[in-house]
C-alpha cells in the first residue's frame, strides 16, 4: 500500500494527512484562521510541490508554497497572482490551482474571482494574467454564480501544451488551442434551466468538469441541474445523469487509471443543498454515465446533511485508486479501494472546501 499525502483546505487552515505502512495520521492545521480554497500537488518536480490558495480575512488573498510536504512555507515577497492596474480589477480570491503536465513541466495554471485564468512558468511562484480570456467580448454578459464569479476548473491536455479547458461559475466551459490567444465558448448541449433560452450558447452554471483517465477526449461534467459527458473534448455534451437520485450537484472526479470511470455526490436540489435523499452516498459511473450505482459502505446510514463542495471530491494516483472527500460537517471520508468502502479519516473541521490527495515518497 502506497504512502499517501492527503490536503484538506477549510474554512479555518489547512489540514496535511499521511498514510504510512497503512494507517493515517494527520498533524496541526497550517495557516491559521485563513479559507483555503485551492491545493494543488505537484509531483513533475524532484521535490513534490504543494501549493495552495489562501485567504486571510485581514491579509486578503495569497498563493503559498511549500517544497517539503508542508513542514516549512515560502510566500514570495510580491503577490504571486495579481490582476494588473489597467484591469480595474483586484482578486477577491484564489478558486483553482493546476499544475499542468509533463508536456509543461514549469507551468502551473490559477483560477481565479473575478473570474480569470493565470499562467506561472515557474512553478506557480508568479503568474501572468491570460488576457484573451480577460477581454473575452462575452465576458460583459458574465453573471456571477451564488458562490460569487468564480473560474473554478482548468484542464490541461497531455496530448497538447497549447489545449487547455476552463469552467467559469456562471460563464460555462471555454476552450483555448492555441495556448490561449483565442477562446470559445464550448457549451453545446449543456442545459441552463435558470435562464429564459435554456440551451444559451454561455452562460451556463458549470459547477466542475473532469477528464477521463484513458480517453483525454472524454469529459464529465457536473452542472446545476444536470451531469454530461463529452466525448469530443467538449465540443458536444450529451446528458448521462438520469440514472442518479439527484442530477444536482457540485463535484465530479475521475478515476485516475480507469476507462469511463467517474465519481460525482448528488445534492438534493439547487433550493435544498444537503446529499440527496438525505443519504451520505458517492455515486460511480464505469460505463461513461451509462448508469451509475451508490458507493456507501462505511459511510454514516443515518440522515446526513453533509454537503460536499466542488473540490471537495478527489482521486489520488494509486491502484487501486484513493477517492476522498470532505464535507460541510467537518469530515473526510476515503477509500483505498476504488471507492467500494470508506473510512472515516477526520471530524469536527471546519468547513471543507477542498481535498486533494496523491501518492508520495519517503
Amino acid at each position: 500500500m502506497p504512502d499517501v499525502l492527503l490536503t484538506v483546505g477549510t474554512r479555518k487552515g489547512l489540514f496535511i494527512g499521511r498514510r504510512r505502512r497503512g494507517t493515517w495520521e494527520f498533524g496541526d492545521p497550517h495557516f491559521n484562521a485563513q479559507a483555503i480554497y485551492s491545493i494543488a500537488i505537484d509531483t513533475r518536480g524532484r521535490a513534490t510541490r504543494l501549493l495552495v490558495g489562501g485567504d486571510s480575512a485581514h491579509w486578503g488573498p495569497s498563493v503559498f508554497h511549500s517544497d517539503d510536504l508542508g513542514a516549512t512555507w515560502v510566500e514570495p515577497k510580491q503577490p504571486a497572482v495579481k490582476f494588473p492596474q489597467f484591469t480595474g480589477a483586484s482578486l477577491e480570491r484564489v478558486w483553482q490551482l493546476h499544475p499542468a503536465g509533463a508536456e509543461a513541466p514549469d507551468v502551473v495554471y490559477a483560477g481565479t474571482e473575478p473570474a480569470a485564468l493565470f499562467r506561472s512558468e515557474d512553478r506557480g511562484e508568479s503568474f501572468e494574467l491570460v488576457r484573451p480570456l480577460w477581454e473575452h467580448p462575452t465576458r460583459s454578459k458574465w453573471v456571477p454564480g451564488g458562490g460569487g464569479e468564480g473560474l473554478h476548473t482548468i484542464l490541461t491536455d497531455s496530448r497538447d501544451p497549447q489545449a487547455v479547458t476552463v469552467a467559469v461559475s456562471t460563464a460555462g466551459v471555454f476552450r483555448t488551442k492555441d495556448g490561449g490567444a483565442s477562446w470559445a465558448p464550448s457549451n453545446k448541449g449543456v442545459s441552463a434551466v435558470f435562464l429564459p433560452d435554456p440551451n444559451p450558447e454561455f452562460g451556463q452554471c458549470v459547477h466542475k468538469v473532469t477528464r477521463d483517465a484513458v480517453d483525454p477526449d472524454r469529459l464529465y461534467l457536473q452542472n446545476h441541474w444536470g451531469v454530461f459527458r463529452s466525448d469530443d473534448s467538449g465540443d458536444n455534451w450529451t446528458d448521462v445523469g438520469g440514472g442518479l437520485p439527484s442530477d444536482f450537484g457540485f463535484a465530479a472526479a475521475a478515476h485516475p487509471h480507469r476507462a469511463e470511470t467517474a465519481y460525482v455526490f448528488p445534492i438534493n436540489a439547487d433550493a435544498d443543498r444537503v446529499p440527496a435523499e438525505h443519504r451520505c452516498r458517492v455515486f460511480r459511473t464505469s460505463d461513461a454515465g451509462n448508469s451509475w450505482e451508490p458507493l456507501s459502505a462505511g459511510l454514516p446510514e443515518e440522515t446526513h446533511y453533509g454537503t460536499v463542495l466542488r473540490d471537495a471530491l478527489c482521486t489520488d494516483d494509486a491502484d487501486p485508486a484513493g477517492v476522498y472527500f470532505g464535507n460541510r460537517n467537518g469530515e473526510v471520508y476515503a477509500s483505498e479501494d476504488d471507492g467500494d468502502s470508506w473510512e472515516q479519516l477526520a471530524s469536527h473541521l471546519p468547513d471543507v472546501l477542498c481535498v486533494r490527495a496523491a501518492v508520495v515518497g519517503g
